[in-house]
């Protein structure tokens, strides 16, 4: 398996599938997968002649299970790690839920990656917390009991999400596919406990806005108006209105995990954009 040591000590797996010199693309998976969310993007994008790159967030997945740094700057030092050592930078990002997080402070954090375009899909800024300052945001109480399910019992938590709100199987007539949801348990259990706790403070309360803001490159924002996880509401709109040259793109009744469940409906409008 390939490997990166961050400067910390971390060491971060990654996939880098393709040939060396086609244009890249970079995903960023959600809490609390790993790289192996993206197989639908990634078999697609590769068939379609890009190379594509795709990492294990530090304690996530085959990544090392460090007890510190589950923070939005350390997510993205470990990104800039990862485009350092394969010296892939320019590249398109493409991050989902709290992947897409990842995105905006990688672009914030480190502007000397020209990045070339970004995709946030049901992504977490601008902020999911509510604040006297952000009032439709989710009650500081809903990830409290985030928090308090990982602890008491994070194997049934995982099988509840997916089974339910995460893919939108709760939805009368949705027909729920076992083997999303056994792999999404998968997903999560072979990741730390410990950093998918503290993953959740940093998927909820790190502020984007000024991320959002400084972000000059065209960013694709993908958000289904049925999301059960990150509301859309608090979510696409207010970023696209915070980004220079943002574009919304607005999925009727897909739920939060559309990339899995509306592979091919999310695969094409990737490229169109990547393409144009």
């Amino acid at each position: 398996m390939s490997y990166v040591t961050t400067k910390d000590g971390v060491q971060i797996f990654y996939k880098d599938w393709g040939p060396r010199d086609a244009p890249v693309i970079h995903f960023h998976h959600g809490w609390p997968l790993s790289a192996d969310d993206w197989d639908a993007q990634l078999l697609f994008f590769l068939a379609e002649g890009f190379r594509v790159v795709a990492h294990d967030r530090r304690g996530h997945g085959r990544s090392s299970q460090v007890w510190d740094g589950h923070d939005m700057d350390h997510y993205a030092d470990d990104v800039a790690a990862v485009v350092e050592h394969l010296g892939i930078q320019g590249a398109v990002h493409v991050g989902h839920s709290t992947g897409g997080g990842e995105v905006v402070r990688y672009m914030a954090r480190y502007p000397g990656d020209k990045v070339a375009k970004a995709v946030l899909i049901a992504a977490v800024p601008p902020l999911m917390v509510q604040t006297p300052a952000n009032p439709g945001g989710l009650p500081k109480s809903v990830f409290d009991g985030f928090q308090a399910q990982v602890a008491d019992n994070r194997a049934q938590f995982y099988r509840d999400v997916p089974t339910g709100p995460f893919y939108g199987y709760n939805r009368p007539g949705v027909e729920p596919a076992e083997g999303i949801i056994g792999n999404w348990w998968r997903q999560g259990m072979i990741g730390s406990a410990k950093a998918h706790y503290d993953g959740i403070v940093a998927f909820s309360q790190t502020d984007f806005t000024e991320d959002l803001k400084g972000i000059n490159q065209p960013v694709l924002v993908m958000h289904g108006d049925d999301d059960q996880i990150v509301p859309y509401e608090n979510s696409g709109p207010l970023s696209v209105k915070l980004l220079p040259n943002g574009t919304l793109k607005t999925y009727k009744g897909f739920p939060h995990g559309m990339p899995t469940t509306h592979a091919d409906v999310i695969n094409a409008d990737l490229l169109a954009f990547i393409r144009n």
